[in-house]
């Protein structure tokens, strides 16, 4: 794939915005700057970002843009903040975690409270605590932590972008900044193609898809695909269950998805030579955005790319630039290829 953007640039400059679901203000701004360049933008009500450009028959690009967090619900009387999940928060994360909690005026920096052992009774060692049990210490008292957050105001893990050995980034949001990466990688090879192309970075996803259930309405899609994480192969993980990193696009198969665009997306992996894999998902829904879009208006036919992703809803969540970029060159190449079979 020819492009002057650079993978690794792109995942640290999508990976720095902050967008907690229902308060995604920060990653809109900056996607609506850097669409510019593609098409025509815009932002919903409910913070969904289009970028539309072509004309002819329509492809929709979902990736979500928000990310998981956890919102203030109280001030405690000496000064401790309380605090609740948006979306799936493993709670074995939590205790002695650095957080930001992200105000009006800006990020404030927090440590979520622990116990010594010496303090801690027996069988405490053993419990996953919950999230209502914790708080965060900001190190104020009452009365002037109130000046600075605000119940409302969302939190999270403190930003991490690492580059480990190889081509394995790690960043506490990379689900699914690493699927609007793809996409936009993909944009860079599609600027020309004679087809419209919608890419819809979707809000709210990690709190009930809200934003894939209203986005693609008016639209007049003819075809979509969403593009998510899913499960990367690490030590005590199922086999079975998990694809490798750094093996490829994970093209899903599913009852919900158009399983003639799932055979599709595998010839024209194939053709391409485009490293792959399949994700095979049984029961009625895959658990992505794709489950709403197929749904949408009348039905629309979608099909689902995954990118394997270690350690998900973690702070220190790990992806492959090659996979990334594979799914990239698949979307671009599917695209291309579609184009000519319906403008044949």
């Amino acid at each position: 794939m020819k492009t002057d953007l650079n993978t690794k640039e792109l995942l640290y400059k999508l990976t720095s915005a902050v967008g907690v679901s229902g308060a995604e203000e920060s990653i809109t701004e900056l996607l609506a700057d850097m669409l510019k360049e593609y098409g025509e933008v815009s932002i919903d009500k409910m913070n969904n970002v289009f970028c539309t450009f072509g004309e002819g028959y329509h492809f929709l690009l979902d990736a979500h843009l928000d990310e998981i967090g956890m919102i203030v619900t109280d001030i405690s009387d000496d000064g401790f903040i309380k605090i609740a999940k948006c979306g799936g928060i493993d709670s074995r994360m939590l205790l002695s975690s650095e957080v930001s909690i992200w105000t009006e005026s800006g990020e404030v920096e927090g440590i979520i409270s622990t116990i010594p052992p010496h303090l801690q009774k027996d069988g405490d060692e053993k419990k996953v605590v919950e999230i209502e049990e914790v708080s965060v210490d900001i190190g104020l008292n009452k009365e002037v932590a109130k000046k600075l957050v605000s119940l409302g105001d969302r939190v999270t893990f403190k930003r991490n972008f690492t580059q480990l050995l190889g081509t394995q980034i790690s960043a506490s949001v990379l689900d699914d900044r690493c699927g609007i990466a793809s996409i936009i990688l993909a944009l860079e090879e599609l600027k020309d193609v004679d087809a419209k192309i919608t890419a819809m970075f979707s809000s709210q996803e990690e709190t009930g898809m809200t934003g894939s259930k209203t986005g693609p309405f008016a639209k007049n899609v003819d075809e979509a695909i969403a593009v998510d994480v899913s499960f990367g192969y690490s030590p005590l993980c199922d086999k079975s269950e998990c694809k490798e990193l750094g093996k490829g696009a994970m093209i899903g198969i599913a009852p919900i998805l158009d399983n003639e665009m799932s055979k599709s997306l595998i010839e024209t992996a194939k053709e391409n030579n485009i490293p792959y894999q399949l994700e095979v998902m049984g029961g009625n829904r895959t658990g992505t955005n794709a489950d709403e879009i197929s749904i949408s208006e009348s039905g629309i036919r979608t099909g689902l790319i995954s990118i394997p992703e270690k350690y998900m809803h973690s702070p220190i969540e790990i992806v492959d630039t090659k996979d990334v970029e594979s799914v990239a060159k698949l979307i671009s190449a599917y695209i291309k290829k579609r184009v000519g079979e319906v403008n044949a």
